[in-house]
């Protein structure tokens, strides 16, 4: 009997260990079930945390040409004044690239407006200084004739002299382009008298009886409005796309520093964001925009209402820039490689895309 019962509390004993080994080994094993578990709230809470801090603004340096490249940055200036965009605005306006292009290259610009080939000239001269961060503006260029009617096509420009600005840029290249299409050659067939700005080839057509000349808008509708029996006898856009070439008429874009999208990637992002917002204000509330135009100095109220439709004012980022950009380039490449810097642009230059 006592074996009995011996040998009955050595079975209850073992039962015992077991048992509490099963439970010790238990614990372990959801031990690692629920770390993980806390670990994946505290990494959610961290990044919550991280996306909810406040983006803090930067001050950008913008530039742009008196014209389409400045009037799509109207709402955005307006907005900026009143503390209502993300990151604080400087801007400066000039006439011509020219005034403009030095300060860039110094670093006293980050942003700036211009002609979509000297884009390409620049990243071309500064070995990958520049990036195109949007295109702001689609054909604008037309020929104008005074005192007749003899100009219905681009060989009707045969020995006549056309007065223009913007020799080393968009209207120079895409100008003798076209007129290479039909036959004719700038210089040998037809004359161009450059001028510095816009006024001044309106001045000089003011001055003369008959006269031609190649002008972007709004300066099309200013020159309306001061000489008598003006006349828009071409549009260049619509030339270019007679043409089937599968490229598409680019005035002008929105070029950046390297070094400051490197140092300031969200900031840009933020920019086209708010530039964006601004060229779709311009669009489709044309007189409210028309009185910030000229608040900006850029033309008359009056005037700007008449041009901003024919202005093309656009904000085109990322892939589909870089294929507008990509074939346009290659038709100045193909007529004069210079037109762009010698080289085509590489794959880099196109930010965003």
């Amino acid at each position: 009997m006592k074996r009995l019962l011996a040998l009955i509390l050595a079975v209850m004993m073992t039962v015992s260990m077991l048992a509490a080994c099963g439970s010790s080994s238990g614990s372990q094993a959801s031990e690692p079930l629920s770390e993980p578990a806390s670990t994946a709230e505290e990494s959610s809470a961290e990044e919550s945390s991280v996306e909810e801090e406040p983006y803090e603004g930067v001050t950008i340096r913008l530039g742009g040409l008196k014209g389409p490249t400045s009037m799509g940055m109207v709402k955005l200036l307006d907005d900026a004044e009143n503390g209502l965009t993300a990151n604080t605005y400087e801007f400066t306006m000039a006439g011509s690239a020219d005034e403009l292009t030095p300060k860039f290259m110094k670093g006293e610009i980050d942003i700036l407006a211009v002609p979509a080939n000297l884009g390409a000239v620049l990243e071309a001269n500064t070995g990958g200084g520049v990036k195109m961060i949007a295109v702001n503006t689609l054909g604008v260029i037309y020929v104008v004739e005074k005192g007749g009617e003899t100009i219905q096509s681009i060989e009707d420009l045969k020995g006549k002299t056309v007065y223009s600005t913007g020799k080393g840029s968009t209207p120079e290249y895409a100008f003798t382009y076209l007129l290479a299409q039909h036959g004719l050659e700038l210089g040998a067939d037809v004359t161009v008298e450059w001028k510095s700005e816009p006024t001044e080839v309106v001045a000089q057509m003011s001055a003369e009886e008959s006269s031609i000349a190649l002008l972007p808008q709004p300066f099309v509708t200013v020159a309306g409005t001061q000489i008598e029996g003006l006349r828009v006898a071409l549009d260049l856009t619509e030339e270019w796309n007679k043409l089937g070439n599968g490229s598409q008429f680019v005035t002008a874009g929105l070029i950046a520093r390297t070094d400051f999208v490197e140092q300031n990637p969200e900031a840009v992002a933020k920019f086209l964001e708010e530039y964006a917002a601004s060229t779709a204000y311009v669009n489709e509330n044309v007189s409210d925009a028309a009185q910030l135009v000229e608040k900006y100095d850029i033309v008359k109220a009056q005037i700007a209402e008449k041009a901003i439709p024919h202005c093309n004012i656009v904000c085109v980022t990322g892939a589909e820039m870089k294929a507008m950009l990509q074939g346009y380039f290659q038709v100045l490449f193909d007529q004069n490689p210079a037109a762009v810097g010698g080289i085509l642009p590489e794959d880099g230059f196109y930010w965003g895309a």
